[in-house]
This record gives C-alpha cells, structure tokens and sequence, in this order.
C-alpha cells in the first residue's frame, strides 16, 4: 500500500473495513507499516513493523508489534498481554491497534508543530561559530559574548582588542604572517574539512589506544602486595587524572587559520632549547664504557640447519656415529 492509498483508508469506515479482514491481510498490515513509518519520521523509535505479503507472515508481524507496542507503552493491555500470535485474533483488537497507532501520529504531529527546529546541520554550525567567538573573547580577556549582540559588531569589538594586544608586541612579533595564505573556495573548504574529520579519527583512536595503555598500565600496579591496602587510594588520586584525558581532538578549522608561519618550523625534541625544559635527574645516565652488541640482525643469525653437500664422486658418503655411554641410574 502505497501512501495516497494508506490516506484513504484514514477514517472510521476505512478502519473498520481494514480490520475486519485481520492480521493476516496485506492490506490491514501494510496501513499499520505506514503509520509506523510516518510516526517514526517524527519520533525516535528503534522499532518498525513491515507489511506482509500473505497470512504466512502473520506471525512475524505480530511480533513487531509485540516491540513497537512496548517502545511506545501502550496502555491497552489486549494489546501488549497474552500469547503474541494471539492478541490481534479479532477485528476489535485490530481497530483498537490502528486507533492507538493513528493517535500517536496524530500526537506526534502536533508537537512537531508546536516546537519547529531548524535543521540539525545548522544549528551544529551556529553552535560551533558562537562557541568559537566565545573562545576568542576569553583568550583575549574580554567579557562573554552577548546573544543579542550583532556579529558585526562582536567581530568590530574583537577586531580593536587584537589590535590592541598586537600593539604591545616587539615589532619583530606585530607581523609574523599566517601559515595559511592562500585563498580557498567553498569545494577546497569542504575537502578541508573533509580531511580534518579523517584525520581526528584516526588520533581519536591511537588516543584510545594509549589510554587503555595506561589503564593497564596503572592496573597492573595494584597485583603488588603492598598496593592492596592503597587500592583505593591510588584509584582516588588516578581517577581525575584519566577523566581528564580528552579522547576527541579540538583541533578545528578556525586553529588553522589562526595558524602563524612558526607553527611550521618543526624543533627536535633533543635540541638544547628542548632539553632545558625537559631535562631532570630522572634521565641523566652516564653510560660508563661501550655499549654492548646485543646482535639482533637477520643477516648475521647463522642457519638453523646445516647446509648439505652433493655427494662426491667415488662414494665417501657414509657416516659414523659415535656411541653414546649411558650412565645406569643408581
């Protein structure tokens, strides 16, 4: 039953005559799946109900129901009690299941109505624009961002503050150009984003893998005997440790644009500028004499097996075995 069919039969008459013919009706089936599909389209509803080609496939469809029925909480307990296969045996029953299923949509509607959303997709990017501005205004220790204030005239505001901030600076620091200076479209802004949401992923998951790292980590210090009266303490003192550890990056678009070219320049960790920071008695170790070899390459591990020669010429072939003593056991 198609849509415009399923709508002609949205009347008492209509109802009445669809559930006479009972579950094992296509037809009374395939009006119950329509109204389950638009409530669905309003309503978040794990449940669905199929229609039914034939009275083979009653039972399953009343199983459906079974699920659909307890999502929603039906009240009628006709409808919800007693064997499954038997709670839609009589045309009152199935009136009394589309009744329920068109009240829902008939409820479902006018909330939707009375509360009209913007799309999802929007209201995501408004969201994410004002908490942007919000974090520049706090980095720059401005008040919070008014609501009702225009955004030319919060952009006008954060514009002079930077300015500000800019004039402060040594000269050499006032103009430091940014790392990204070309121009994009609207295309290359996409892929942009397309690429940032591939690449947080991927950190998403090496950041799960080193956490559950850590957690074993931590978890192995407590087999110790002296840990097992501290078990609580330590748990204590590594709980907000860990909740602190953020598993989705916040890198954004907008931190690329505020990007400058020193960004670029990539420092290795075991420069003296590096080292002065990270240097402590934990990690200075005079290593007394040379290291040793541990070995370790493929090209000098020696055969497993011995290599065997062809056989000479004249015989020569054999081998012989020396005898093995066996010691008696005393």
């Amino acid at each position: 039953m198609e849509g415009d069919a399923a709508r002609g039969c949205l009347s008492m008459d209509g109802f009445a005559r669809v559930a006479e013919a009972g579950v094992s009706s296509p037809e009374f089936t395939a009006l119950c799946s329509w109204l389950v599909s638009e409530l669905r389209s309003l309503c978040p509803l794990e449940e669905d109900v199929n229609p039914t080609r034939g009275p083979e496939d009653a039972e399953t469809f009343q199983i459906e129901v079974s699920g659909l029925l307890g999502e929603l909480h039906c009240p009628y307990s006709s409808l919800t009690s007693g064997d499954v296969t038997a709670r839609l045996s009589t045309p009152d029953r199935c009136l009394q299941l589309l009744y329920f299923l068109s009240s829902e949509l008939l409820a479902a509607r006018l909330l939707a109505r009375k509360t009209p959303r913007s799309p999802p997709e929007k209201e995501d990017r408004s969201g994410e624009a004002v908490n942007e501005l919000q974090l520049i205004c706090q980095a720059l220790g401005m008040a919070d961002l008014d609501p009702g204030c225009p955004v030319h005239q919060a952009m006008a505001d954060i514009e002079a503050k930077i300015s500000e901030a800019l004039s402060s600076l040594p000269p050499e620091h006032q103009q430091m150009a940014p790392l990204l200076k070309a121009t994009l479209t609207s295309e290359e802004w996409g892929a942009l984003e397309g690429i940032r949401d591939l690449l947080c992923t991927e950190y998403q998951c090496r950041r799960r893998m080193m956490a559950t790292r850590l957690d074993v980590t931590v978890e192995s210090f407590h087999w110790s005997e002296r840990a097992k009266d501290r078990s609580g303490a330590m748990s204590e003192a590594f709980k907000p440790l860990r909740h602190s550890l953020m598993e989705e990056s916040q890198v954004t678009v907008p931190h690329l644009l505020a990007a400058r070219e020193d960004f670029s320049r990539i420092v290795k960790t075991s420069s003296g500028a590096s080292r002065d920071k990270t240097s402590c008695a934990v990690n200075k170790v005079l290593m007394v004499g040379d290291v040793p070899d541990r070995g370790g390459r493929p090209n000098e591990i020696e055969p497993p097996m011995p290599t065997w020669e062809k056989r000479r010429e004249g015989g020569g072939g054999h081998q012989r075995w020396g005898k093995r003593s066996r010691k008696k056991k005393k």
